[in-house]
C-alpha cells in the first residue's frame, strides 16, 4: 500500500501542475480575448458603413498605414526622436527625485527648504509651463525634455520621501553603532528600504513622463510620434492618428513592463516581490 501511495503522489502532483499551467494559459488567453473582439466588431462596423472611416480609420487601414510608415522610414525615425526626448526627461527626473528625496527625507531642515516649492509646483498644470519654458528656452528640445521632467520628477520624489521617512529609526541607530559613516548609513540603510518606494514611483513616472511627451510634441515640435500626428490632423488623416496613439499605448505597456521586472528582480527578496510583478 505505501509503494502505491509513493508511485501515485508523484503523478497526482505533476498532474496538479499540468492542469495550473492550463488554467493560467486560459485565463491569459481570456485576458485578451475581449479587445480582439472589439477591435473584431469595430472593422465589422466600418465595413458595413456604421462607422465612417474618414472620422475613424478601420482596424486594417491602420496596419496598412503603419506598415507604410515603417517601410518609408516615417515612423521609425519620429519613434526614434520621442524615445530620446522621453529618455533623457525621465533620466533627468530620476538624478532631481531622488537628490530631492534624499535632502528633504533626510534633514528637518532640507524639508523645509525642499518640501513646500516642490508642493506647490505639483500643483501648476503642465500647460501653463509651456508659454514660460518657449521664452526661456526657445523652440528646441530643451523645453521638451524639460515639460517631461518636471512631469515625471513628482512621483519619485513623493514616493522615494515616503519610503526614506517610514524606514525604523532604530536601523539608523544601529549603523550608528556599528559605525557607519554617513554616506555608508544612507547606502546600506536608507536606499535598500526605500527601494520598493522608489519603483513604485518609477512606475508612475514612466507613465507620466509618455502623458507629458504627448504634450511636448504636439508644441513647436518638428519631429516625433506627436509632431506627426499634428500634421496627420492638417490633412484629416485619422488613420496616421490612430497609428501615433497605438504607438503611445505599446510605449506605454512596455516600459510598464520592464519596471514590473526590475521590481521582481530587486525586491525578490520580500515575500511578495513576484506578486506584485504577475498581478
Amino acid at each position: 500500500m505505501s509503494d502505491a501511495i509513493t508511485l501515485t503522489g508523484p503523478y497526482k502532483t505533476a498532474e496538479a501542475k499540468g492542469k495550473t499551467r492550463s488554467l493560467r494559459k486560459l485565463v491569459s488567453i481570456r485576458r485578451y480575448a475581449s479587445p480582439i473582439v472589439l477591435v473584431c466588431f469595430w472593422q465589422i462596423a466600418c465595413s458595413l458603413g456604421l462607422i465612417s472611416t474618414r472620422l475613424v480609420a478601420s482596424p486594417t487601414q491602420i496596419a496598412v498605414t503603419g506598415w507604410t510608415l515603417v517601410r518609408d522610414g516615417t515612423l521609425p525615425f519620429n519613434l526614434g526622436v520621442s524615445l530620446l526626448r522621453a529618455g533623457s526627461g525621465l533620466g533627468l527626473a530620476i538624478t532631481l527625485g531622488v537628490t530631492l528625496a534624499l535632502i528633504s527625507g533626510l534633514s528637518r531642515i532640507g524639508e523645509d527648504v525642499v518640501d513646500a516649492p516642490l508642493q506647490i509646483l505639483r500643483t501648476l498644470p503642465a500647460l501653463a509651463l509651456v508659454p514660460l519654458y518657449i521664452l526661456w528656452f526657445g523652440i528646441g528640445e530643451t523645453p521638451k525634455i524639460l515639460l517631461v521632467a518636471i512631469g515625471a520628477t513628482f512621483p519619485i520624489y513623493l514616493n522615494l520621501h515616503k519610503g526614506i521617512r517610514s524606514i525604523d529609526p532604530k536601523l539608523a541607530e544601529m549603523a550608528s553603532t556599528l559605525g557607519l559613516s554617513r554616506w555608508q548609513t544612507i547606502r546600506d540603510v536608507f536606499l535598500p528600504g526605500a527601494l520598493p518606494d522608489f519603483l513604485t514611483g518609477l512606475r508612475y513616472a514612466v507613465g507620466v513622463s509618455w502623458l507629458m511627451l504627448v504634450v511636448a510634441e504636439q508644441v513647436n515640435a518638428e519631429s516625433g510620434i506627436g509632431h506627426m500626428m499634428m500634421d496627420a490632423q492638417d490633412f484629416l488623416r485619422t488613420d496616421i492618428i490612430l497609428v501615433g496613439l497605438l504607438v503611445y499605448g505599446v510605449l506605454g505597456l512596455i516600459s510598464d513592463q520592464i519596471v514590473r521586472f526590475l521590481e521582481s528582480t530587486l525586491l525578490a527578496w520580500r515575500p511578495d516581490g513576484r506578486k506584485g510583478h504577475t498581478a
